[in-house]
């Protein structure tokens, strides 16, 4: 992980620095920029657009991973269970797809569409686009037939109108020191979370006493698939040290679910979205190497021998996904392409 990442999630994350206060005129700027371009939208000086159908948003308030992918997926599933027609958009972060639209297959190149939406691709049975023009992804979906839209990272994308929201937070770090990018880890103010239609804490951790009413999620999963898919095999039973690869927002949650599944590791941190070199993973050893599906999404292409991924899955307890279906039910049922704009805040 780079020298500059480590420092700021130090500054962010640990109560015992305070390295950010040295950033913090930047930090009021970028507060000043954030407000000025929200402002610009909720007056109407930009103006908002409409697709025909119900666009859920699934995004989060820090910078960095929560585990907005792994819901958005299971958004999919349930509205599927619910006799719907989804689609997945996004900007695509890390590939080169330009304002797009770019439909995303299993093979696709995760240089050109990203790594998340690849491992979406490869995941679900709906159709997953990318592009920077959120609008026409959105628009070349309905024409594909989809009857409700996931906006996976798009809380902040204010141009287009969404109909419901749902705001991720890390259980472990929530919103750190609560400072504004780059002196702490905020996009936008933490009275965000007020304005929302559903939080979602990922996991346990400090912050779950801060949303009392989350709903709460963590990601389960305790089967290694070998990178290549010619075998599976528990977790608990990779016996001996393996090399812990992990290049997401958090790393250190990867590591200790690793080694909560009873796995000896050698840590390799990652920044997120790091595009794999040959060289990275090359080891003086023939141990096994163990890493995210998002990563594994990357790595595909190189050559790795004895390389596996551990595929996880989100989950809630059953009354909190019953209350999570029971809103997007209520949401679907009282849409129409002439819906009132949400407030968001």
């Amino acid at each position: 992980m780079p020298a500059m990442q480590r420092w700021l999630n130090k500054n962010w994350y640990s109560r015992k620095s305070f390295g950010w206060v040295l950033l913090f005129p930047l930090s009021a700027l970028y507060s000043l920029l954030t407000w000025l371009n929200r402002a610009a939208w909720r007056s109407g000086l930009r103006k908002k657009e409409r697709v025909a159908v119900p666009v859920i948003v699934v995004g989060n308030i820090t910078a960095g991973g929560t585990g907005k992918t792994p819901l958005a997926m299971w958004l999919v599933r349930c509205l599927e269970d619910l006799g719907r027609k989804p689609g997945v958009f996004s900007r695509g972060y890390g590939g080169r797809a330009g304002k797009g639209p770019v439909e995303v297959k299993r093979g696709t190149d995760p240089a050109v569409c990203g790594d998340e939406a690849l491992m979406m691709a490869q995941r679900l049975h709906c159709p997953v686009v990318v592009g920077a023009d959120r609008i026409a992804s959105a628009r070349y979906l309905t024409a594909l037939g989809c009857d409700v839209l996931i906006a996976d990272d798009g809380l902040q994308h204010y141009r287009l109108i969404r109909d419901f929201e749902f705001l991720v937070v890390d259980g472990e770090r929530g919103f750190g020191n609560r400072s504004r990018l780059p002196a702490g880890p905020l996009r936008e103010s933490g009275s965000r979370v007020k304005t929302v239609d559903c939080v979602v804490l990922n996991g346990p951790g400090d912050a779950a006493g801060e949303f009392q009413h989350a709903m709460n999620m963590t990601l389960e999963g305790d089967v290694l698939h070998r990178l290549d898919e010619s075998a599976t095999k528990r977790a608990a039973v990779m016996n001996g040290l393996v090399h812990a690869i992990a290049g997401i927002g958090n790393p250190e949650r990867f590591f200790r679910t690793l080694e909560d599944l009873g796995l000896t590791i050698l840590r390799h941190p990652f920044a997120d979205h790091h595009r794999y070199r040959q060289q990275d993973l090359e080891f003086p050893d023939q141990l096994p190497m163990v890493m995210t599906e998002k990563d594994a999404v990357k790595c595909r292409q190189l050559d790795l021998t004895n390389a596996w991924y551990l595929l996880v899955t989100a989950d809630f307890p059953e009354n909190h996904a019953t209350q999570i279906r029971g809103q997007l039910e209520k949401m679907l049922a009282s849409f129409t392409p002439n819906s009132g704009e949400q407030s968001d805040g």
